[in-house]
């Protein structure tokens, strides 16, 4: 049975708290949010800490609609995109197109090629809704779920535990999948993330959060001056649809090249058949190692405008970088235009495919074990240089 905890992180460095006057205390709220087009009530959860930085969470999908952190003046603006009303997120429109703001992804984040995968000598099939692939658990993922929410309070650390059950063959996976994910927003400005899964079968998981940020605030202007580090040598090349090649390939003298921190519009549109793969990145990268059970840094980014820097810590082997490409305009949310490179996001995961895969970490969770991830997303500032 999985074990309802709220699982706070060991201290990280304070930055700085916004605004004057006396500091509010942690809170947590509930609200309605609305009811989904199957007569499901929902609600919206908002997080406060001890600095004023507060997160909105709904239950439907896990998604994040609005975090609120400061820049090195103290002025706190929204960095993630999304929307303020639920009948967005469940509206025609945006599951057709479906690019998954701020939501909680299962059961398996990244693509599966063909939607097809082999285990224990039987071959499953699952919807190709990214084709010809199977992309972040198909059209009715774990984004498209009313979870089970329960908030919570411990000292000045606010969150709320997600819980669902996924039927066994849901999708066409096998088992059935217990899942419980606690996000908390601790006193330090960091926004954590932990997943817990069992299961009765045999069963590919890779859970991820699919927040898009920009921190130059919600919908202001594109990515590109943010100047981002990824703590990986290599990356995984795909091929034209998107699934991993295979290979491991060196960053080294290519626009992959972040292990020291650069502007992201630097190789957006370099001469590079990856980038023509991606329409600019959509590539997962492989981090740095160390054991499995220790966060480990995946990326840095930093807005010089703002000094915004936001730093990714997990437990995971690998960080997709996703540049926000298809992003058109065919969407607004909290009054702003999304347009292309408008945000980015850094899924913390395993790595695409790897179903079939062999020489990558395995996803494949059986009857006795625990899936057990965390991800820590930590705002801080810098001053101007």
């Amino acid at each position: 049975m999985l074990r309802t905890t709220a699982v706070l992180l060991m201290a990280l460095m304070l930055c700085a708290c916004a605004g004057g006057g006396d500091a509010p205390s942690a809170d947590v709220e509930r609200s309605d949010f609305g009811v989904t087009p199957a007569g499901d009530s929902v609600d919206l959860y908002t997080l406060t800490n001890p600095n004023g930085v507060t997160m909105e969470v709904t239950n439907y999908g896990g998604v994040i609609t609005s975090l609120r952190v400061p820049d090195r003046n103290g002025n706190l603006e929204d960095v993630v995109l999304g929307f303020d009303s639920l009948a967005t997120y469940t509206s025609d429109a945006y599951r057709s197109a479906n690019p998954y703001f701020g939501a909680l992804i299962g059961r398996y984040g990244n693509r599966i090629a063909e939607g097809e995968f082999s285990l224990n000598g039987e071959t499953y099939t699952l919807e190709t809704n990214n084709a010809p692939n199977h992309l972040h658990g198909g059209t009715e993922g774990f984004d498209q779920v009313v979870w089970d929410a329960e908030p919570f309070q411990k000292g000045d650390s606010v969150g709320v535990v997600l819980s669902h059950t996924s039927p066994d063959g849901h999708g066409g996976y096998p088992g059935r999948l217990d899942v419980e994910v606690t996000y908390t927003l601790t006193p330090d400005n960091a926004v954590a993330f932990d997943y817990h899964a069992t299961t009765t079968e045999a069963t590919p998981v890779n859970l991820t959060q699919h927040s898009y940020f920009n921190l130059d605030g919600d919908g202001d202007g594109t990515i590109l001056d943010h100047e981002l580090m990824i703590n990986a040598d290599r990356f995984t090349p795909v091929d034209s649809t998107l699934i991993p090649t295979g290979e491991l390939r060196s960053v080294e003298g290519t626009p992959f090249d972040f292990t020291e921190p650069t502007p992201i519009g630097d190789g957006i549109d370099a001469d590079n058949q990856q980038i023509a793969y991606g329409g600019g990145y959509d590539h997962n990268f492989v981090l740095a190692d160390q054991p499995s059970d220790t966060l480990r840094l995946a990326a840095r980014v930093y807005e010089p405008d703002t000094g915004r820097l936001m730093t990714v810590r997990t437990t995971e082997p690998g960080v997709q970088f996703y540049s926000g490409n298809f992003l058109d305009g065919s969407f607004t949310g909290k009054g702003e235009v999304y347009d292309q490179r408008e945000g980015l996001a850094l899924e913390t995961q395993h790595f695409p495919d790897s179903p079939n895969q062999p020489d990558f970490p395995s996803t494949i969770l059986r009857p006795d074990e625990e899936y057990s991830t965390r991800t820590v997303y930590q705002f801080s500032t810098r001053d101007a240089q």
